[in-house]
């Protein structure tokens, strides 16, 4: 057998791929459903954080700032790990899909904070002043004036943000979360090849490079002009 008919029985044996195609598929369907869960609800709450920042409660500030700096210092696998094996010790029992999705989402919300934050802080503090004038609420002023500025501006240095911390599903796999990478090395295990592995680098180029070709586009359509 020479060198490259051996490579390719290790990393694209035909009988392996047929044996696991489904299990690996059935680890994408996991990958996509908690990347989306973890995009939406982590984008969405640090919106929300980042406009109570602009009513300038100093606690409540302080807080939000807080969150942020942890949330953006700690690795999230250390979090993933004390959540899935420290809470129960306090009672608090939580699958693995749903210890992921909280970390990540509380890890992408901390970083989405602070994009959305600068965004706010670029508005001018006349068109703050001139949406009050006009008889509008702060919080009106907030919701049609600054809020689509700052998002225009938050979404370029979030869009790859997100990329990044959507392909952290995979941490989901020291925990038993039956996602790609999981599902992969699992197949490893069984079949002693090194195929499910380059199944599942494959399953993330499909899932992820259309998402970073997406971003792209995002980022030169949201940009602005200068």
């Amino acid at each position: 057998m020479s060198g490259f008919d051996r490579f390719l029985a290790t990393f694209f044996n035909p009988v392996t791929i047929a044996a696991y195609t489904p299990a690996v598929l059935e680890g994408v369907k996991v990958t996509i459903l908690l990347a989306l869960a973890v995009t939406v609800a982590g984008t969405l709450l640090g919106l929300g954080l980042a406009a109570l920042r602009t009513y300038r409660v100093r606690p409540l500030n302080l807080l939000i700032v807080g969150f942020a700096d942890i949330g953006r210092a700690l690795p999230p696998l250390v979090i993933i790990l004390l959540f899935y094996f420290g809470l129960p010790g306090v009672g608090i029992r939580l699958s693995g899909p749903m210890v992921v999705f909280i970390v990540l989402a509380l890890t992408l919300a901390a970083f989405a904070e602070e994009a959305f934050w600068a965004g706010f802080t670029t508005v001018a503090k006349g068109q703050w002043e001139a949406g009050i004038a006009t008889g509008l609420s702060f919080t009106a002023t907030l919701l049609y004036v600054a809020l689509p500025q700052a998002v225009r501006l938050a979404v370029p240095p979030l869009v790859n943000r997100i990329l990044a911390i959507s392909k952290m599903t995979a941490l989901g796999s020291v925990v038993g979360v039956q996602e790609i990478l999981g599902a992969a090395t699992a197949a490893q295990s069984l079949s002693g090849s090194a195929t499910p592995l380059t199944m599942a680098a494959i399953a993330y180029l499909a899932v992820f490079l259309p998402v970073a070709i997406l971003a792209r586009f995002l980022e030169s359509r949201f940009a602005w002009s200068s």
